[in-house]
């Protein structure tokens, strides 16, 4: 984007340099203020684009769009300055004005191509993205060689996910200027979006290169050493953004999830604890907290992270979810139920949670309602084994035995070697007098798993006595 160069006074003393650079600045100050005031001098063409671009070079674009505006009253044909006047707008956010600038400004001059690229840019910003490309593509007519059309363009295509017109844009421009480092960063972004992973890091290894100063560019590449499993390279990449700027929770935070992975939980928590203390509303940082927390056994620790979650997030569903299991893991299976419930009110889909709640239900012994909930279980992961067999085990408690049969049947078709599939359906086979079926199935699920029979020896101490029963237990 275009900017206003102001050259400021020469001075081969540095010290005397800085000096006259601060008298110049007060010098447009106190003009600026004569101005303002209705002061002499207020058709000074050349003081008020001083004063505009003072203003606009401090980053103070309120008062270079105040001059502006006064300027523009003086020489309203003047392209530029309306351009200049679209830039200052555009930095303001106010787009539409920017752009009614700009459009003013191609009235007067309409072969421009920097106040084509510059509406853009604008158009971009406005999300009209189609038209964006438009106006990038009319300066390039206008100057093939417009390097800041053809990167601006290559971000648009970024914007419409439109990864690899991007690339081939990005890729133009490194092959013609190897040094172009913002060519390079966007190129390990687009690539990192097709997962093209090795590309991604060779990218932002060259952009690096150019300048290793670029957390971004450090963070963006621990993103992808982290996808490619690379955890202790992509900490290493994290350190680095975050030597260069401390204050960075993303940085933080992705370092957290990288420790995470390696199963690091403690060192993974006081990078979680970093980022809140710089984002202390950050709810993936209290989640994930939690999720350590969780996962290290504190259970009450990791409830009060997923309560700061949820207070930051009310509609957080992952968060309900693990507070939870938390409680599920306490055998406060009510509050548990609560928080399944409160999840699923907000994601219906999530099967994870179905079965989470039927569980819960069941030992609440509200059989009728854990029915239901496994029902839904088996609707949305029909390939769900276990859960077909306590979708089993709710159906003979509640005396439904062949629906229960078919259940217990619809696991074993699911995975033949799991003995407790077989285990229970030896038992509603007893129960249905179909007592061979019911040997052969409980056979299997003993040579299957040793301990089932152990178990079966404990929940029925009298078998022993019935001949059949007893010569299964005799086998080794």
């Amino acid at each position: 984007m275009s900017t206003f160069d102001v050259d400021p006074p020469y001075s081969d003393d540095e010290e005397e340099f800085e000096r006259d650079s601060r008298h110049a600045d007060e010098e447009i100050r106190k003009l600026a203020e004569r101005l303002k005031n209705g002061g002499s001098g207020t058709t000074n063409i050349e003081a008020l684009e001083e004063i505009v671009n003072f203003y606009f070079e401090s980053e103070k674009y309120d008062e270079a769009l105040h001059f502006i505006t006064t300027l523009l009253e003086f020489i309203p044909y003047s392209a530029d300055t309306w351009q200049r006047k679209g830039i200052i707008l555009n930095n303001l956010l106010k787009y539409e004005e920017a752009l009614e600038c700009y459009e003013r400004a191609h009235n007067l001059d309409p072969v421009d191509s920097e106040l084509l690229v510059n509406m853009g840019i604008t158009l971009d910003n406005l999300n009209r993205l189609t038209e964006a490309i438009g106006s990038f593509d009319r300066a390039l007519e206008i100057d093939p060689n417009n390097e800041e059309a053809l990167f601006n363009k290559g971000i648009t295509y970024e914007k419409l996910e439109q990864y690899h017109q991007a690339i081939k844009i990005f890729r133009f421009i490194v092959d013609g200027k190897p040094e172009h480092k913002e060519a390079w960063y966007e190129l390990g972004f687009c690539y990192d979006f097709l997962d093209r992973l090795e590309d991604s890091l060779r990218c932002y290894d060259a952009d690096l290169n150019l300048d290793p100063y670029n957390f971004n560019a450090w963070y963006n590449r621990g993103i992808v050493l982290n996808r490619m499993a690379m955890h202790q390279k992509s900490i290493e990449s994290y350190d680095m953004a975050l030597a260069i700027r401390e204050d960075f929770p993303a940085a933080w935070y992705n370092k957290g999830n990288a420790f995470a992975n390696m199963g690091r939980l403690h060192d993974a928590l006081e990078c979680y604890k970093q980022t809140l203390r710089h984002e202390p509303r950050d709810v993936p940082a209290w989640h994930n907290m939690g999720n350590a927390y969780e996962e290290l056994g504190e259970k009450k620790e990791a409830i009060k992270c997923f309560t700061q979650a949820i207070k930051y997030d009310p509609d957080h569903y992952e968060s309900y979810f693990g507070r939870g299991s938390c409680y599920d893991a306490l055998q406060q299976y009510r509050k548990a139920l609560s928080d399944y419930n409160k999840t699923l009110s907000i994601c219906h889909d999530y099967s994870d949670v179905w079965y989470a709640k039927a569980d819960a239900e069941y030992n609440l012994r509200k059989l009728r309602d854990s029915l239901l909930s496994y029902r839904m279980v088996v609707k949305y992961d029909p390939k769900n084994y276990e859960a077909w067999c306590d979708y089993g085990e709710a159906l003979f408690e509640l005396g439904y035995y062949r629906q229960a049969l078919r259940s217990f049947n619809k696991s074993i078709s699911l995975n033949a070697q799991w003995a407790d599939a077989y285990y229970s359906r030896a038992k509603v086979l007893f129960v249905l007098r179909r007592t061979l079926d019911g040997l052969e199935s409980l056979k299997t699920s003993f040579t299957l798993d040793a301990e089932k029979k152990r178990q079966f020896e404990r929940e029925f101490p009298g078998v022993k006595s019935i001949r059949e029963f007893s010569r299964l237990l005799k086998k080794k």
